[in-house]
């Protein structure tokens, strides 16, 4: 791989995983860095964390992909400071004019008004409920939501409308609203996937530099069981040639901390995830990068990456089978294979406000 000419030295960005501002694809111009000829002595300070607002419109998105089983999600957060360099996500930063590489996770875009646009759109006479999913896109959890609290303010909101949510994160800040998932856990209105990559802490701050580390997960998912919440170990996403060997003990991991489902999906590279990704490789992972590529090109018909519906969450082939395989029997064996209910939409009431006519019965 070539060095991209937005790299930054790893000295200007700690704790991140991409290693450059590539331009989005979006962009007429592209940027390059250049030294100006000027002789400093000081040195560059590291690349911060910067968070900005948006008042959105509207807060749930609509999808009709077979490939997932829900067909709306909201996202308190756009980026996602968590870093993990294999986020499928980082191409929507593309659609605001910025980087999907290190732009993604150091250019934060909060929605402080989203339980307020979230609970209007509830209150639609045409709204019919069905399973909200958070964290499909960018992180509830990720460290800004310790500050902000949208998402707190996200989960009181379908609390009091009774409506059905399933959460997806990696952060631990979850067991803080652990008093209101039970509740509504309780009721048949929420579910959490927990995503453990990997269960080298080494590998894991390398490829998801700002996540808590897999121990720390599985430590929540115990939490979660213990408050009578529903959780799920995601093997999310599967990296031939570097964790595919681990399955199974992430498995076991998980049902030993109290998972009662389990789900993978294997590496995804979509437009700008692929360079961001190989050039990751080429850093800390040299003498396996051809390997891991050969593998991703084999499962996509010789592509990094295909989107066909049935065929982007898995790929294909002989290697893909023998993961699915492999993934089969060891759930199987933990009991960790059970399809789960539907969680309750007949509760769903828009809870009354102040100056609403009320009803006799």
């Amino acid at each position: 791989m070539t060095q991209s000419p937005r790299y930054l030295s790893p000295d200007r960005r700690p704790g991140r995983g991409a290693a450059s501002r590539e331009t989005g694809r979006f962009e007429r111009l592209a940027y390059e860095d250049t030294d100006d000829g000027w002789d400093r002595d000081e040195e560059l300070p590291p690349l911060r964390t910067e968070v900005s607002e948006e008042r959105p419109r509207s807060l749930v998105a609509y999808n009709a992909s077979p490939d997932i089983p829900f067909d709306r999600s909201i996202n308190p957060y756009r980026g996602c400071e968590h870093g993990c360099i294999y986020c499928f996500a980082r191409p929507s930063h593309a659609y605001l004019g910025l980087s999907p590489g290190l732009d993604f996770e150091t250019r934060l875009i909060a929605r402080p008004d989203a339980p307020e646009v979230l609970s209007r759109e509830l209150r639609a006479r045409r709204y019919q409920p069905q399973t909200i999913a958070i964290g499909t896109n960018t992180d509830p959890y990720q460290p800004i939501e310790r500050d902000r609290g949208i998402m707190r303010a996200c989960l009181e909101v379908l609390r009091d409308f009774k409506h059905p949510v399933a959460i997806v994160t990696k952060g631990t800040l979850i067991e803080r609203d652990i008093d209101i998932l039970s509740e509504m856990a309780s009721q048949g209105l929420a579910r959490v996937g927990i995503s453990v990559t990997t269960l080298d802490a080494d590998l894991a701050r390398r490829m998801e530099p700002r996540v808590p580390q897999p121990k720390r997960r599985l430590a929540t998912i115990r939490k979660l069981h213990e408050a009578g919440i529903e959780a799920r170990i995601m093997v999310s996403p599967v990296v031939p040639a570097l964790t595919d060997h681990e399955m199974e003990r992430i498995l076991e991991a998980g049902a030993e901390a109290g998972a009662i489902a389990a789900s993978w999906i294997m590496l995804r590279l979509p437009l700008e995830v692929s360079p961001l990704w190989q050039s990751w490789l080429a850093e800390h992972y040299p003498d396996r990068a051809a390997r891991v590529m050969a593998r991703l090109r084999e499962m996509h018909g010789g592509q990094e990456y295909s989107a066909k519906w049935h065929h982007r969450m898995r790929g294909e082939g002989h290697y893909a089978e023998i993961i699915a395989q492999r993934f089969r029997k060891a759930a199987r064996r933990l009991g960790l294979d059970r399809k789960l209910p539907p969680l309750r939409t007949d509760l769903f009431q828009p809870p009354a406000r102040a100056g609403d006519q009320l009803s006799l019965f």
